[in-house]
């Protein structure tokens, strides 16, 4: 199922009912909205345009609409990831790979994970 694009306050958002797992527009409003100052109808808005863009559902449950997320927060971010490549690193990933290297907080874990991960990729060339 092809998904429209998400910003970055969106994909915030299904971050947070992702870990809520189903909450209701006055629960997000609360705990999502309210620390960033967004008014609940605001929060609605949101929520009813990912649910247009088939990133959320609702089901009614005691009266009221409890929404939960349709793909799985990796998913998404890996999308919001793939969309950052597109349009601002033209498709390239070595303009990412070198702020990468310029940081000064890349953890041991961090680091390691991106060994692997090269060496998943270049695995995958071999075989390609």
């Amino acid at each position: 199922m092809h998904r429209k694009t998400i910003g970055d306050q969106e994909l915030a958002l299904l971050q947070y009912i992702d870990e809520a797992g189903t909450p209701s527009v006055g629960e997000v409003a609360v705990g999502f909205g309210e620390p960033r100052g967004l008014a609940r109808s605001t929060v609605l808005t949101m929520m009813e345009r990912l649910r247009g863009k088939n990133y959320l559902c609702r089901e009614q449950a005691d009266g009221m609409y409890r929404y939960q997320s349709t793909a799985g927060q990796d998913s998404v971010v890996q999308g919001a990831i793939a969309q950052f490549v597109d349009r601002t690193l033209q498709g390239s990933v070595s303009p990412f790979v070198a702020y990468l290297s310029q940081r000064d907080t890349v953890s041991d874990d961090e680091l390691a994970e991106l060994e692997a991960l090269v060496e998943q990729l270049q695995s995958r060339r071999q075989e390609g």
